[in-house]
């Protein structure tokens, strides 16, 4: 300690860090975790699941050669704590299981790396969505939750493509020429000179000059659909349709504070009574007109339950979905088209108009009643709590590229968001137990 220290701290006696004391300190991982942190929670919801798919496709096996493979209990269990905790990049959840007590215990001294952790959030889409399903269908056979009333609400999500990434047509066709001019000249410079560190540094040039001309023509065939929405929208071409060079599928679209982005809109469907998410979709559609129809079907198949109430906001109300809906047995609960306009003007919202069905004039007189506005009430505390939870663990901008992959970090939030609602109302054990 230098001398102005110890005239600075004058007689005062302090503890001070020893640092260079040696210790020996028998302690294993289990111990240094509290019996009730909810990382053994999420171990025993991981070690519950039915993972039998991800087994079957590790090549390592018994008599057979190859390294062993990360056990994939491991790599879901640091996904979904790492999603509770806010974490969602694949490169500081590597580094918190070399440091961070709880991902150390989950990982028991099994090492990981970024890439793989990348690659198992973004590919077991249709595995995540199974696990929701089962989830819920146990909830439902044990009568724990009945889905007689839901709500339906989306949210755009920022994609991961730039919004400087996005490219006209004739932008396009030049790029694809230069991209697949730039993929020949490195496979001929490749065959040229086919040896040592050189090869592998041309192999991986011609791979990412291969992908970067895959995105072209995806963002290309990308514009295609555009222009046929809207010439079959009939729309009037106001400017010439882009589609991204990073992000293909991605669209622009108006966020929640007014500015344009390219994102995805994400769709939950949420139980009136638990607040549980009991159906997910994420499509690249600005607005959420037509988009009732086919979570509702998809929530039927899933569960072969029918739900009694169906709770909207004015944007999903459009006249072909209502009458879908009102026919399979399901009253919807939404605001009428242009019904503050319509009464401020001295007219009539609720009465039939020209063009409806039987099942859109019933709809219509419905929701004049004091009774379906107190229903209605209840969307807003259904819908918009899990868009809440999830964007404060970090739902605001996807890490990864596409629908598919966009879907499965979606379905990571739902599982995780899941797992807390079922330990606040305590039907874990009735899901772990099955």
């Amino acid at each position: 300690m230098s001398k102005s220290q110890r005239s600075d701290r004058g007689s005062s006696r302090t503890k001070r860090p020893e640092r260079t004391q040696v210790e020996m300190r028998c302690l294993s991982l289990d111990q240094l975790v509290e019996p009730v942190h909810r990382v053994r929670i999420v171990w025993q919801f991981v070690e519950s699941l039915d993972l039998t798919e991800l087994y079957a496709a590790i090549q390592a096996v018994e008599g057979g050669v190859g390294r062993d493979a990360v056990d994939p209990q491991i790599l879901f269990g640091l996904w979904l704590f790492a999603t509770l905790e806010g974490v969602s990049s694949g490169r500081h959840l590597t580094e918190l299981t070399t440091r961070d007590i709880p991902y150390m215990w989950l990982c028991g001294g099994v090492s990981v790396n970024y890439h793989l952790l990348n690659d198992f959030r973004a590919v077991h889409a249709d595995l995540l969505k199974r696990l929701l399903i089962d989830s819920v269908s146990v909830l439902l056979h044990r009568q724990l939750i009945t889905l007689d009333e839901v709500a339906q609400d989306g949210m755009r999500v920022r994609a991961s493509a730039g919004a400087s990434s996005f490219r006209r047509e004739s932008t396009l066709n030049e790029a694809q020429t230069q991209a697949r001019e730039h993929v020949e000249r490195l496979h001929s410079e490749h065959s040229a000179d086919p040896s040592g560190d050189q090869r592998r540094r041309q192999a991986a040039r011609q791979r990412g000059a291969q992908q970067c001309q895959e995105k072209i023509a995806q963002a290309l065939a990308e514009l295609k659909e555009l222009k046929a929405q809207r010439d079959k929208q009939q729309r009037e071409a106001t400017s010439e349709p882009r589609a991204s060079t990073t992000d293909p599928e991605a669209r622009t679209m108006k966020m929640a504070d007014g500015g344009f982005r390219p994102a995805f809109n994400v769709q939950f469907v949420t139980d009136h009574r638990t607040r549980l998410i009991v159906g997910v979709e994420v499509n690249n559609q600005g607005s959420d007109a037509g988009l009732m129809e086919p979570l509702h079907a998809q929530l039927c198949a899933d569960h072969g339950v029918t739900p009694e109430r169906y709770l909207v906001d004015g944007g999903f109300a459009k006249k072909e979905d209502v009458t879908t809906l009102e026919r399979a047995g399901t009253a919807v609960y939404a605001p009428l088209p242009r019904e503050k306009q319509l009464l401020k003007a001295g007219q009539n919202p609720y009465a039939e108009k020209r063009g409806d069905s039987p099942e859109m004039a019933a709809f219509r007189e419905r929701m004049q009643t004091a009774e379906s506005k107190e229903i209605y009430k209840h969307r807003c505390s259904v819908a918009e709590f899990p868009n809440a939870d999830c964007r404060n663990r970090g739902l605001y901008q996807f890490k990864v590229r596409g629908t598919v992959k966009a879907k499965a970090q979606v379905l990571w939030h739902v599982l995780a968001y899941n797992l807390l609602r079922m330990m606040k109302l305590g039907l874990l054990e009735k899901v772990v137990a099955r």
